[in-house]
């Protein structure tokens, strides 16, 4: 996943991509005038995206024996009314570029958050709100993704520091538990919707990714996310419990108390980034976790989002580099057959087919 690239181009990406011993990218497509600060990445030109543009994609990938995937995870259904439409129009705009790109038929998904509309969520039966307004929102654009043979993917990551920390919640992005993800596809039946599942973020919430996958509909699962949590041993965890955020309240209130308070946004619960096999354990049993996924049939791509406190948020690009490399390595044994001459390997590369498609206009929320 290049949102730990941000500065580098598309070549370099590719070029690194080979050197670590990946098998694929997902291309991170960002608002270039979004609002997000944490993830900046924009790895195609979405606003001049031809048939040719496609044709030298497949090429470019295929040259260097890589899959395809994209997307860009903002907030599609609550915050600044005029930001969250922006972000649906962008959203169509991926949708036809991954078609563009074969779609489907090319296993190239489109990524994306929903968000949470807190304003409805603020009253009651909010969440019975937010679903109702994901329904509003969704059904034409997953309608528009079918009818270009385009899967539309969820990531459930609660996006636990997207407000201030002044507020109490931090469920701020509706697919974050398998019961909204279950609601959701009950709403919305079309099979053109799925899921991205990262484990790190039910780690924290004290529940068992292999459980989750258990009670999954594996025909909704395509991408795993590969992160994982270390759960900290810190003080406070007990003061605030492991279920419920740290709240902020008046800091010389806090500092008379003696209790520990957010110290930015994102500091609301007691745990760190991982890549699994990088820099210690974690709280995740990935053996029993990708004994799981085989056993329900899952084939889809691992997919590494490089969040780690020690890789990617150093800043080091040498140290982002090895978390990549370690995380391959650690997950090889587990997910790749063992051959003579090369160890542990990939044997399953399949080339993108090139597409015969015709161009076609960018939609909006107004015209699809």
């Amino acid at each position: 996943m290049t949102s730990a690239y941000p500065d580098l181009t598309l070549d370099e990406i590719i070029s690194t991509a080979k050197e670590l011993g990946a098998q694929g990218i997902d291309l991170c497509v960002f608002r270039k005038d979004g609002t997000r600060e944490d993830h900046t990445a924009t790895h195609l030109d979405y606003d001049n995206f031809t048939v040719d543009t496609a044709k030298e994609l497949i090429e470019k990938f295929n040259a260097a024996e890589l899959s395809l995937s994209l997307g860009a995870f903002e907030n599609m259904i609550g915050g600044d009314e005029d930001q969250r439409v922006k972000n649906q129009n962008h959203l169509l705009k991926l949708i036809r570029i991954a078609h563009l790109l074969g779609g489907d038929q090319n296993n190239v998904k489109v990524g994306t958050f929903v968000g949470y509309n807190h304003a409805l969520g603020n009253e009651i039966d909010g969440f019975q709100k937010n679903l109702e307004e994901y329904k509003r929102v969704f059904e034409p654009i997953i309608a528009y993704a079918e009818r270009l043979g385009v899967t539309v993917l969820y990531e459930n990551c609660p996006m636990e520091g997207w407000r201030s920390s002044r507020y109490t919640s931090t469920y701020n992005n509706l697919p974050a538990v398998l019961a909204a993800r279950k609601l959701m596809y009950t709403l919305i039946p079309s099979k053109s919707h799925g899921e991205i599942y990262d484990p790190s973020h039910d780690i924290w919430q004290n529940t068992n990714p292999v459980d989750v996958i258990q009670a999954t509909d594996i025909s909704r699962l395509h991408r795993i996310h590969v992160k994982t949590t270390r759960n900290l041993k810190v003080k406070s965890r007990t003061e605030w419990g492991g279920m419920y955020p740290m709240q902020h309240v008046d800091e010389s209130l806090a500092e008379k108390a003696g209790i520990d308070i957010p110290k930015h946004d994102w500091d609301r619960h007691h745990y760190e980034a991982m890549l699994p096999g990088f820099g210690g354990t974690d709280n995740m049993d990935w053996n029993d976790f990708t004994d799981v996924l085989k056993e329900k049939g899952f084939s889809g791509p691992f997919e590494i989002e490089n969040e780690a406190k020690n890789s990617k948020d150093t800043g080091n690009m040498k140290a982002n580099n090895q978390g990549f490399q370690a995380t391959i390595n650690f997950l090889s044994p587990l997910l790749w057959d063992l051959d003579e001459k090369n160890g542990y390997q990939f044997a399953n590369y399949k080339p993108l087919e090139a597409v015969e498609v015709t161009d076609i206009p960018v939609e909006t929320m107004d015209t699809v």
